[in-house]
């Protein structure tokens, strides 16, 4: 219902294109590009997406998410459907290795993390009861996989009931185990999906659910939130005293949820070790609120990003019709501000993290052109900007060609240079040959904005 709700008003919102713009091929980069080191295009002639990207120890990285494809880039995959896509760069960039992970239905990476033994543990959602698969519950389940340093595969768990079930987020706990969140269908699963009930009553269409397994994938415990709508957790951070920290959005205003604000908000969880509630808050207006992704803070609080159509209640600023939004709370879910970022077209981020001089970067995808976004190529651009611990904005820069092109994810590098993933459906996206539908593209900015 999310998905289709927010590619629904992307298409609608579609913003004005800066015609000054002439595509100068994949050969080079434009002039106004000249802060880039590189941009990659990886894929093959079906869809190819990344979700996540992450620093590794040996001074790498790697990067998260899905493919379909079969031919190019992706020639040694077999089946045509979606599959779990793990690829692991070297510091210059280089591709090492890429790996594929899934069976013959639709099965959707979305986080990964690098283990403290130095492999990988990843996370998604997947249909497949075959190949790599050796479970499913019904429709989609949470599929959790652990990986040594070569992207083999350790083991395997699936979690989930007869209805569509849904991992965004992964974090490695402080015993070696594992803690994923993301979404429950509570009604598919018949009020099942807690080993502790965390409300009087099986209630809503999805809530909120983390869950906990050990070192070896077993099952410890697992709790879900939220009311008698949809409400689905996007993020997760540890807890600056403990516990876990979720965000996402509520489309509910009874049981869990104690203070809406109207329609979908922004909402944030707080667990201790054991997945009993701490606290709960809900943050936005009376339009659609709907946060992406969470980080923590040096003074103990919390940032959450995301987007939003309100401007009213406690969204005082809104640029026109969907607006990067970001929302500071302490350790304890009070809100201390809230910024709004964008212009005049559709705006939206998926992901905010921390910088080494203690600032943030926000990756997400604008149909703008003025406001706060001084360019637009064409449909949505990459859009990725800077604030400083106080919501200030110091830099930003947009990145695309003429078709739709999506970031989902940002880091800083151990050189202060900036790695961003997203997918394009450009034909003319800089410095990217178009091999087919949506492709992988990673970009690194030099440093020193």
């Amino acid at each position: 219902m999310k998905n289709a709700l927010y590619f629904i008003c992307a298409i609608l919102f579609m913003s004005c294109i800066d015609d000054s713009y002439t595509v100068e091929g994949v050969d080079s980069i434009p002039a106004s590009f000249s802060n880039i080191e590189y941009i990659k295009g990886i894929g093959g002639s079906g869809d190819d997406t990344p979700r996540s990207i992450i620093s590794t120890s040996d001074g790498g990285f790697a990067v998260f998410g899905f493919t379909n494809s079969i031919d190019q880039d992706l020639s040694t995959k077999n089946l045509a459907v979606n599959d779990y896509w793990l690829l692991k760069f070297d510091a210059a960039g280089k591709l090492q290795w890429q790996k594929t992970y899934g069976g013959s239905r639709d099965d959707k990476g979305q986080a990964v993390v690098q283990t403290s033994d130095g492999g990988y543990a990843i996370t998604g959602y997947a249909q497949s009861s075959d190949g790599d698969a050796s479970n499913n519950e019904g429709f989609h389940d949470n599929w959790i996989l652990k990986l040594d340093g070569s992207g083999n595969i350790l083991w395997e768990k699936s979690f989930g009931f007869s209805g569509h079930d849904h991992s965004y987020d992964l974090l490695e706990t402080i015993d070696g185990g594992l803690f994923f969140s993301g979404f429950l269908d509570v009604t598919s699963s018949n009020g099942e999906g807690a080993t502790e009930k965390s409300s009087l009553a099986a209630h809503g269409v999805g809530e909120f659910w983390g869950t906990k397994v050990n070192v070896a994938g077993e099952l410890e415990w697992r709790k879900y939130f939220g009311g008698t709508n949809n409400d689905r957790a996007y993020a997760a951070v540890h807890g600056h005293d403990g516990g876990y920290v979720m965000a996402g959005f509520t489309e509910s205003d009874d049981f869990d949820i104690s203070n809406s604000k109207g329609s979908y908000d922004f909402w944030v969880v707080k667990i201790d070790k054991n997945g009993a509630l701490e606290w709960e808050q809900s943050f936005g207006g009376t339009g659609i609120d709907q946060a992406q992704d969470i980080s923590k803070t040096i003074d103990g609080g919390y940032l959450i990003v995301g987007n939003t159509f309100s401007e009213d209640v406690q969204v005082t600023t809104n640029y026109g019709v969907s607006d990067i939004w970001v929302v500071k709370i302490d350790g304890v879910g009070n809100l201390l501000w809230q910024k709004s970022f964008g212009g005049s077209g559709f705006d939206a981020a998926h992901s905010i993290k921390p910088s080494k001089d203690g600032g943030f970067l926000v990756a997400g995808n604008s149909k703008s052109f003025d406001g706060d976004a001084t360019q637009n190529f064409g449909e949505n651009d990459f859009w990725v900007f800077k604030i400083n611990q106080d919501g200030q904005l110091l830099w930003q820069q947009s990145i695309g060609g003429t078709g739709l092109d999506f970031a989902y994810d940002v880091i800083e590098t151990s050189d202060s240079s900036i790695l961003l993933v997203g997918e394009t459906s450009s034909t003319d996206f800089p410095m990217v040959e178009n091999k087919g539908g949506q492709d992988l593209v990673v970009l690194k900015l030099k440093a020193n904005q």
